[in-house]
């Protein structure tokens, strides 16, 4: 299967703006506002329902800013 190219899209250019978006909205936040900035985009974003088929578990352990580990 060849994949279809979109003529004139720069994907990586794409990318980085999106980051770049993301980044904007976040940029002040604390890490706690962060974490219900993603999760609030994951439960409502275009990918919602596979994410609740999944069946993701959100009494895991979480970590602090640090990381793994902290």
């Amino acid at each position: 299967m060849k994949a279809e190219t979109i003529p004139g899209f720069d994907c990586l250019e794409f990318k980085w703006k999106a980051q770049s978006d993301i980044y904007e909205k976040i940029k002040d936040m604390t890490v706690e506002e962060q974490i219900a900035f993603f999760r609030d985009a994951a439960e409502t974003g275009p990918f919602a329902d596979l994410i609740k088929a999944i069946g993701t578990d959100k009494t895991a352990p979480q970590h602090g800013a640090g990381g793994v580990g902290s």
